[in-house]
């Protein structure tokens, strides 16, 4: 008997630990389980918030990639079509930057920390060189493979 009411009680110990660990990896539970592990002046930065802001970098990155595509021969309009699209686009990824970089989105991702100063400066280089009266592209070329840059080095 004694035997029993020792294995009953180590299974409700194993299955109320069991529990608390579930909850705490619970979606619902995460922010309270935070605020004990880590620091309080820590920002945690919610993958959703940081999925979302890097999509829209993504997005941008490819309408980079389309504008600097040579313009067709035929048209003199053509090249300030293409130098409009390409200031566009690097105002956007940089205002995503910025985003990124100033709210410390990145608190919980030291890498992005380390580099998104480095990769907003570039864009504004990149910004320069394309709005010279004989637009330069090759920064521009080089902040549309800052993606693949940044995350080839942290993975």
């Amino acid at each position: 008997m004694n035997n029993l009411i020792i294995v009953v009680s180590k299974i409700a110990f194993i299955t109320a630990i069991s529990t608390v660990v579930l909850l705490g990896c619970s979606s619902e539970f995460n922010s309270s389980l935070r605020k004990v592990t880590y620091p309080p002046d820590f920002k945690y930065t919610e993958q959703a918030d940081l999925s979302s802001d890097m999509n829209r970098l993504a997005h941008q990155m490819a309408l980079l990639d389309i504008a600097l595509d040579k313009p067709s021969p035929q048209s003199n309009s053509e090249p300030d079509v293409q130098r409009e699209q390409v200031l566009s686009a690097l105002k956007n990824i940089g205002k995503i930057a910025s985003g990124l970089k100033g709210s410390e989105m990145g608190a919980n991702h030291p890498f992005m920390q380390d580099y998104m100063q480095d990769f907003v400066s570039q864009i504004d280089k990149a910004r320069t060189a394309a709005s010279l009266p004989e637009p330069r592209y090759y920064l521009a070329g080089k902040i549309s493979g800052g993606c693949t840059n940044c995350h080839t080095v942290n993975r």
